[in-house]
Order: structure tokens, then C-alpha cells, then sequence
């Protein structure tokens, strides 16, 4: 990012500052993002029980939306599977509703592995501008505390790495993947743009997907017209063919060399690279920086939950800004 290079000299470049131009309507979306019927809606009550069984085994009492529900509105309201139990009831009786509500037991059990509907784009001729990064979330464990305390060893501390895949033309997380702390990102990529079923017009990512395999698999999926803008290193070097048949690498180093890092941040767009870490800020300040759920399955519906409330939030109103200084 261009703050690294100017380091030395950060305090002397002036500030960019802008102003919200629908702050009307964007300051009515944050509220209403505290909204009970913004999640809980009449059309998931109507649905609230699940369809009746065709093949053998037990039948299920509840819908995999009332799941997805409950879920739901422990996440956004910040509550543990006890806790959420509680607070479905309430509602329930404050609606005047008749709906059984799940116990912690059942939301944990039915969590493992719940398969969600897929969020299609409301247009999907339109190219994305896809740009993808990763954070670290905590997983359930002894900390520092447990061996002061105790005098114990802890355990090693635990992480899940998050991949996110954000549309620059709409703002919303287009795809999303749960791994192991040992799962690189260009290995991951694979499996977000599986997920993705619309023309691509322009990919953007740091340095760590940087790599020959990395623009094959780009190209391969959506063609050599795709923008590609990934950082090469300081020390990277041209191919062997550069001077005869120039890869989309090698132009972009020879660009660097000829006119800078920063200015060719600027030209292919790459200091939107930003917007994915700000969501990624986002989805600590909201979702958290913590897994509640213990097994992987239900961290993976834990996550594709998580999703799905910033991009409900994201479709009740987005800032529009416009540049004062």
C-alpha cells in the first residue's frame, strides 16, 4: 500500500477527506440493522416448520430457515445457543406466534454442515471486480490466563484463516471459505472462485497470491481479457521470454521499474484493494474476531452465517461519498 513507501514522509502528505452525500438515508439503514423484523421475518415464521419427510427416519420439527434464523439473530445481537434460545422465545410470545423454539442442543447439531441457499446477483451479466483477502479468527481455548493461574501449560493457540471475495461494484461478499491456519491463500483460491457463476472483469490481491499458477487458473476461468493486479515483490524478476512474448507479470514489473510503485497502484486500480480490508474490519467490529462454534463444520456455517449478515446489511443502504480536500 502506498503508505509503506512514504513512511518517512507520512506526516507531510495531507489527509484526502470526504463527506457522506446520502446521510438521510444511509444513517436510516444503520438503524434499521437493529431492526428484529429485519431478521426475522413473516415469510421464515410461515416456514418456520419443516416439510413433511418422504423417505424413512424421524421427522424433523424444524425448518432449516428457523436454523438459519435463530443463527442468525445470536450472531447479530451477540448472544450464545442458551441465550438464543431464550431470546426466540420472547419473541415468540411477543408476536403472539405458536412456533416451537429449538434448544441450544438442536441449533448446535443442526449448525454442523446446515446447507444455506445460494445469494444469487440480481444481475449476473454485469462483471464482478472481485478482490479477495484473509484474516485470522480465534478458535475456543485456554489462554494466557488458564497457565498464570494455574501454573498449566497452555495449549497452542488455535486459528481458523477466513478468505473473502468482495464485489467492487456492489459491495457485497461474493464468496467466502473456512480453512486450517496451514491452508495458503493462493491454495484456497480455487475454492472461492468455484463459487462464483458471473463474468469477472477485474481481479485484485496483495503479493501473497503472486505467482505464475496463480494468473494461469485467473485467465484460464475468465479469460485473457481478465485486469489482473497483484503486486509483484521488489526483487521480481522478468521471465526468460519477456523480451519476445511478455507475460501480464513482466509488464506489470516493467511498468514499476519505469514509473514506480505508487503510480502504478494508481493506474491499474489496486488501491481498491482497500475496500476488502475494511470489510474485513467490518466483520470484526460486527461479527467478531472470535469462532464460537468448536468443530470445524459448524465454524464453516458459523462464517457463511456471517456472510450473509453483512451482506443484509449491506443491501439496507451503503454511503456514497464525495472528495472535500
Amino acid at each position: 500500500m502506498p503508505h509503506k513507501f512514504n513512511a518517512s514522509r507520512r506526516s507531510k502528505i495531507p489527509k484526502q477527506k470526504y463527506r457522506v452525500t446520502n446521510w438521510a438515508s444511509y444513517n436510516e439503514s444503520l438503524r434499521r440493522r437493529g431492526d428484529l423484523t429485519v431478521w426475522v421475518s413473516d415469510e421464515g415464521l410461515r416456514l418456520w416448520s419443516a416439510p413433511r419427510r418422504t423417505t424413512r427416519g424421524g421427522q424433523r420439527i424444524y425448518s432449516d430457515l428457523a436454523i438459519e434464523i435463530c443463527l442468525t439473530v445470536g450472531m447479530v445481537y451477540r448472544q450464545r445457543l442458551r441465550q438464543t434460545q431464550g431470546f426466540m422465545r420472547s419473541i415468540a410470545i411477543l408476536l403472539g406466534v405458536k412456533v416451537p423454539v429449538p434448544d441450544f442442543s438442536t441449533l448446535s447439531r443442526r449448525g454442523k454442515g446446515l446447507a444455506l441457499p445460494e445469494e444469487r446477483r440480481l444481475d449476473s451479466s454485469t462483471p464482478i471486480h472481485l478482490v479477495v483477502d484473509s484474516t485470522g479468527l480465534k478458535v475456543f481455548g485456554e489462554g494466557e490466563w488458564l497457565e498464570r493461574k494455574h501454573q498449566t501449560r497452555a495449549k497452542r493457540k488455535r486459528w481458523r484463516k477466513l478468505h473473502l471475495g468482495l464485489d467492487l461494484v456492489c459491495g457485497k461478499i461474493v464468496c467466502d471459505d473456512l480453512t486450517t491456519e496451514d491452508v495458503g491463500d493462493p491454495t484456497a483460491l480455487p475454492g472461492l472462485l468455484d463459487q462464483i457463476d458471473s463474468p469477472v472483469g477485474q481481479f485484485l490481491a496483495d503479493g501473497a497470491y503472486d505467482g505464475g499458477p496463480t494468473r494461469d487458473l485467473l485467465f484460464a476461468r475468465f479469460g485473457e481479457t481478465l485486469e489482473v493486479a497483484i503486486p509483484p515483490p521488489k526483487n521480481a524478476a522478468l521471465s526468460p521470454e519477456a523480451a519476445q512474448t511478455p507475460t501480464d507479470r513482466d509488464r506489470q514489473i516493467a511498468e514499476i521499474a519505469a514509473h514506480g510503485r505508487i503510480a502504478w497502484q494508481r493506474s491499474s486500480g489496486y488501491n481498491q484493494r482497500s475496500r476488502v480490508e475494511t470489510k474485513i474490519g467490518r466483520w470484526k467490529a460486527v461479527i467478531g474476531t472470535k469462532l464460537r462454534a468448536r468443530t470445524l463444520k459448524n465454524q464453516k456455517t458459523e462464517t457463511k452465517i456471517g456472510v450473509r449478515i453483512l451482506n443484509r446489511m449491506t443491501g439496507l443502504g451503503r454511503p456514497t461519498f464525495e472528495r472535500t480536500a
